[in-house]
């Protein structure tokens, strides 16, 4: 089935905004325990989330796995699963949670960003990361010790190409060399995110990011690293907006009174205490999370529970 999709003048906005919470998930979305993902039903449910009205639908980039990786689950090829979600959906974003810009031709990446944002009509929000396991480096053949300079290496290449207009940075410049372009031509840029510190300083993230996503950390944790980051983006010789995301691990109790308890990474709770965690981040300067679901429990049953009653407490009307 094929959706009819509206173009979005500015898919960053309706994502990350200030004084504002939007609520996404993070893909994919199984229950407690499960570790093999049915990738069909991935995509149905990422529909779902859509016609609940989530506001964002996040990918991971996990090129390889390996026994001492905490992850065991099989993730697609980011942009494949893109494609598909681009096909599936109308109104929600779709975001990279994060490509891992050290390891792939920064040409490469930006040919599947422009790819995605133009299958889903500007609905593309490129997540770009460093990935954390030296061994992985080892595997593609790139120096660990590198991966900072290659992140703002590589950035550089994706943001001109990405930009309006593009320009296209080789990596060798030959005398005769034509002059390359990115096609096809979009009017908007394709926006660039942080997600974690891609081992650069809050400073630089605040001048070449539209926001900075990071995970979960306990309350007083978060809050020093968000004044930490308000700090950078004040020190802009500029004036501009710049938003603070965050990934968090959710475990939604049937019991909606139930008591929040802590989990790595997030909380296991009932969606009234829910409610209020969203609030304080919100009131914190928190402007979007991810959810990464994890319960004893079907999938749409919780999907459609924090759309019945969560959601409408930070969304408005508008899609």
């Amino acid at each position: 089935m094929t959706t009819t999709a509206r173009a979005r003048p500015d898919i960053a906005s309706r994502v990350f905004a200030a004084e504002r919470l939007s609520i996404g998930l993070t893909l994919p979305l199984l229950r407690s325990g499960d570790i093999v993902a049915d990738f069909n039903e991935q995509v149905e449910l990422a529909a779902l989330a859509d016609t609940l009205g989530f506001r964002a639908l996040w990918v991971r980039d996990v090129p390889l796995n390996s026994a001492d990786y905490p992850d065991p689950v099989g993730h697609l090829d980011p942009w494949v699963l893109l494609g598909a979600l681009a096909s599936r959906t109308r109104d929600i974003a779709l975001a990279s949670g994060a490509i891992v810009l050290p390891l792939r031709h920064p040409l490469h990446i930006a040919k599947g960003a422009l790819s995605v944002a133009t299958l889903s009509h500007g609905r593309f929000i490129l997540g770009l990361g460093s990935g954390d396991r030296p061994p992985e480096y080892a595997a593609f053949g790139v120096d660990t010790d590198t991966r900072r300079e290659r992140y703002r290496r590589h950035w550089e290449v994706v943001a001109a190409a990405l930009r309006t207009p593009s320009r296209v940075l080789p990596d060798i410049a030959a005398p005769d060399a034509p002059e390359f372009e990115l096609l096809p031509h979009r009017a908007d840029p394709v926006p660039l995110l942080a997600v974690g510190s891609g081992g650069q300083s809050v400073d630089w993230i605040a001048r070449h990011s539209i926001g900075w996503m990071t995970y979960h950390r306990d309350p007083d944790t978060q809050h020093a690293r968000h004044s930490m980051w308000r700090a950078a983006v004040d020190r802009l010789p500029t004036p501009a907006f710049r938003a603070f995301g965050v990934s968090m691990r959710l475990a939604l109790d049937a019991n909606p009174d139930a008591q929040p308890a802590a989990l790595p990474l997030g909380y296991s709770t009932g969606r009234h205490a829910l409610t209020g965690i969203l609030q304080a981040m919100r009131a914190a300067g928190v402007h979007h999370v991810t959810l990464n679901l994890g319960a004893e429990r079907a999938v749409r049953d919780v999907m459609e529970e924090l759309a019945a009653h969560v959601l409408p407490v930070f969304h408005d009307a508008q899609r």
